[in-house]
């Protein structure tokens, strides 16, 4: 996916974010936003949006001297998802159909992106999370998931962000676990998850855990691992989680199910659906040539074009 206008203001709003978390010297802080501003305006529109983002973050990460700005974040998202397991556990036990509500529970927990929010409210986030549950959703493109994974001989599962492993491991457990290999970034950015996440969760004595080889807050195959890159190729299936990866691997020629929720007006104008849609997208490896399995509403709340979990 090529960089929007919009998107533009977002690179500004992440860096004055995590600017501020990093040091409150307004000396450090100009000094590191005049860097980040030119560097936007050097950019080249046809990148994705984490070929800018993972500049963006290295300066930021650079000048601060610290490697991990988003850690604490990262850090309480996932004892809040942590705690929510016992309760998400019930709730695909108990499910008619165990494996739609493992896909509704991975994507719900793409809600806890720090690319996106601004200040965590857990109360708005649970509400939402559970109110997924009863969202709109393609019943056949999820069927069609379940029938392809179970005869796949070699999923690679893309993961997101930190918390929202959890609910990953959650799908995964509905998968053959001994098929399944889940990659991580290479290096902390944002608070996008890391093999320190995967160690937490309990993931990596589940299955094979790989990372990216890349600090790029998605998954830009030139800038990943000659290792990733050849478990990318092998794989019959990929699975690729959030908007990250939607934006640099929607023009990739593989076949990928991307699941995501479409957290900003620009992702959902490129899927071409409403902001806040649930999305189950199947990309067919036929020379690029791509078909959309599922675009659905979202809440009422979020038509508006905000979660609740939002502050500004």
């Amino acid at each position: 996916m090529k960089t929007y206008f919009d998107c533009i203001p977002c690179f500004l709003r992440q860096a004055l974010d995590a600017v501020r978390a990093v040091t409150d010297d307004p000396r450090k802080q100009e000094m590191i936003l005049r860097g980040v501003l030119h560097l936007t305006s050097q950019m080249d529109l046809k990148d994705s949006p984490p070929s800018m983002g993972k500049r963006i973050h290295s300066l930021i990460r650079e000048a601060s001297r610290n490697s991990d700005p988003y850690l604490a974040i990262k850090e309480r998202c996932n004892r809040f998802a942590h705690d929510l397991m016992p309760w998400a556990r019930r709730t695909i036990e108990s499910a008619s159909d165990p494996f739609e509500c493992a896909v509704r529970l991975a994507i719900a927990g793409n809600i806890l992106d720090f690319g996106v929010q601004r200040v965590f409210d857990e109360e708005s986030a649970r509400k939402i999370i559970e109110g997924v549950l009863h969202a709109p959703i393609d019943l056949d493109a999820i069927r069609q998931l379940h029938s392809e994974v179970a005869e796949a001989k070699k999923i690679l599962y893309l993961g997101d962000n930190a918390g929202e492993i959890f609910f990953d491991r959650l799908l995964i457990e509905q998968l053959p676990c001994e098929r399944v290999t889940f990659a991580v970034r290479g290096a902390p950015i944002l608070n996008d998850v890391t093999r320190a996440d995967a160690v937490t969760c309990g993931l990596t004595e589940m299955v094979n855990v790989i990372d990216s080889g890349s600090d790029a807050p998605g998954t830009i195959l030139e800038d990943c691992s000659v290792e990733f890159r050849a478990h990318f190729t092998a794989a019959d299936r990929v699975i690729a989680k959030g908007q990250g990866n939607y934006e640099t691997l929607s023009d990739e020629d593989a076949p990928i199910w991307f699941l995501l929720k479409a957290k900003c007006p620009v992702i959902a104008q490129d899927l071409r659906c409403e902001n806040g849609a649930l999305i189950v997208r199947w990309q067919h490896p036929t020379g690029g040539e791509q078909k959309q399995r599922s675009i659905l509403t979202c809440q009422e709340t979020e038509k508006a074009g905000e979660d609740p979990i939002i502050r500004h």
